[in-house]
């Protein structure tokens, strides 16, 4: 080839990849950044029927239609009630007591707006997810829609050197006042929520305590840039028989959902985040999901809550609001971190994430510590791929060999076959060996994409250069171009195929591997990059070595 169309191709090649960029920039699908937006008067949930719980309502639907109560006497102020923590800031709707807004500070909207954080709930023009909790039934405060709260201040802050914020919503009814106490700790995700009932009434007091999450349909503000397999978003719980089920919304869509158990959780999940209500372990609750007026809702009610006359009584749940952290939501309650959900290979995901977050302890970095872990799969496959690149090695070796059969029989395809079958076997020789060495990975390959999807300790970490998010694309396209030069390297340590096609379709498999990774987060691409380089080393070894001997 002469050097003027070496030039030509070169330029080309260079002018391809520069319009290739402007293009991702473009058109590419980009990181949504959500920052918060200014919240509007407060507003109320949608009123049930005066005469009980209907299909329709937000309120999940009882066994038997029940007697509104008496109404609300009071008559507090409706401003929203702002509360930060060092982890959270969260809104408080006065209105039925519904939580409205909850950033997360410790979790940047995007790399660029470190300032923004990150909006897990919210309830505006642009999205409707809220967690919202009441008491309907006979006496319920909420039955003819949200009860309006009161509380001493429409702002708190947990100071320093403070562990807990208490917030204290009351509202008075006709049988004596009712409080929802709000509990935040220090560095904690979990919110505790109770109901105090003061009965001072000569009648029982009786209720039902709900929860539950309302969500519309929007899109995935987590979802991030990339290619290929999403996280899931959608509602799950568990239950006696699966340890974690999804229900989706496409099931909420067409059926409502029901199971009574003890103890669990009802969650809804998206990309690093979740919020979930978590009951008490101990006793009976019926979890229930639907579909009303255009927004999912899953969550839980509990058994008629009775407090005699004169009397005080308790009832209430946890909630979650924040990312998926495995060691945190292990002790938050029995299988709630697999809501970290790694798909059917968690069983080789499981040990990969432990492994790199033990990497990562060590040295601080999780493109180092990504690296640290690709050397352990190399050495964990070293001998399989090591009989792979022998075969190879041995197939290239006798090519000569091979290409005489190949003109000696070239016009009998049968007997062409059993004299390569025959070389193969005195040569030790396996015509598949090739291909051994990325069957192999394919799982832990598989998997470590879902470690880099699902785990939020991943997610904006930076490694060097101009990687600064591990888990989404590399912006420059870089370490996939990499990658195919480092496949194609391979390319030319392996035997040329004897049948001329399968040779053609083998030179254009690091253009298609190339173009396929182009879009895949930056650290599984550098895993694949690494894990090319080491095997090279291993081939060009081993292969050197054959053909010495």
């Amino acid at each position: 080839m002469d050097i003027r169309r070496t030039v030509i191709y070169l330029g080309l090649a260079i002018s391809s990849y520069f319009l290739f960029i402007t293009w991702n920039d473009d058109y590419g699908q980009k990181t949504r950044i959500d920052a918060p937006i200014q919240a509007e008067a407060p507003v109320g949930p949608d009123t049930p029927s005066v005469t009980g719980v209907t299909a329709d309502t937000e309120h999940p639907q009882l066994e038997a239609p029940l007697v509104a109560p008496a109404g609300d006497v009071s008559a507090p102020s409706a401003e929203l009630i702002k509360i930060k923590t060092d982890v959270l800031q969260v809104t408080i709707n006065p209105r039925g007591g519904e939580v409205t807004e909850v950033l997360l500070p410790e979790f940047p909207a995007s790399i660029e707006t470190k300032d923004i954080p990150f909006v897990l709930l919210e309830n505006n023009q642009r999205r409707t997810y809220v967690a919202q909790s009441g008491l309907i039934g006979r006496d319920g405060i909420d039955t003819n829609g949200g009860a309006l709260f009161s509380a001493e201040s429409n702002e708190y802050t947990l100071t320093e050197g403070k562990d807990e914020l208490v917030v204290v919503l009351s509202t008075e009814t006709a049988k004596g006042l009712v409080e929802k106490i709000f509990t935040f700790h220090r560095g904690n995700y979990l919110i505790d929520m109770q109901y105090r009932i003061h009965n001072s009434s000569a009648q029982p007091w009786e209720g039902v305590f709900y929860a539950q999450l309302k969500r519309d349909n929007s899109p995935d503000p987590s979802a991030g840039s990339g290619m290929g397999m999403q996280a899931y978003l959608g509602a799950a719980l568990t239950t006696k028989e699966n340890r974690y089920e999804k229900v989706t919304y496409d099931d909420l869509e067409s059926d409502a959902y029901k199971n009574q158990q003890e103890g669990g959780w009802a969650a809804m999940l998206q990309h690093y985040f979740l919020s979930a209500w978590v009951p008490p372990q101990d006793t009976i609750h019926t979890y229930n999901g639907r579909f009303v007026k255009g927004n999912y809702i899953f969550g839980f009610y509990d058994q008629p809550l009775v407090v005699a006359a004169g009397s005080v009584g308790e009832t209430g749940a946890s909630l979650y609001v924040g990312p998926k952290d495995q060691d945190k939501l292990e002790k938050i309650a029995p299988h709630l971190e697999l809501t970290v959900d790694y798909g059917w290979l968690w069983w080789i995901a499981q040990p990969l994430f432990f492994l790199l977050t033990f990497f990562h302890g060590i040295v601080g970095n999780w493109g180092v510590a990504i690296i640290l872990l690709t050397l352990c799969v190399k050495i964990l496959f070293f001998y399989p791929s090591a009989m792979s690149y022998r075969s190879m090695a041995n197939m290239r070796k006798v090519g000569p060999k091979m290409q005489q059969i190949k003109e000696q029989y070239g016009d009998n395809r049968e007997k062409l076959g059993q004299e390569m079958m025959a070389l193969y076997k005195k040569e030790k020789i396996n015509p598949l060996g090739g291909c051994l060495p990325m069957l192999i990975q394919m799982p832990v390959f598989i998997s470590l994409y879902w470690v880099l999807m699902e785990s939020v300790e991943l997610r904006q970490a930076p490694f060097a250069l101009w990687i600064t998010d591990m888990s989404v694309m590399d912006p420059y396209f870089i370490l996939p171009l990499l990658m195919g030069a480092s496949m194609f390297v391979q390319m030319r340590l392996n035997p040329t195929p004897p049948d001329p096609m399968q040779a053609r379709v083998m030179q254009f498999m690091p253009v298609v591997m190339t173009v396929f990774f182009l879009w895949f987060p930056a650290g599984l691409v550098l895993y694949w990059v690494v894990n090319n380089l080491l095997s090279i080393a291993q081939q060009y070894v081993i292969t050197k070595q054959i053909e010495n001997s």
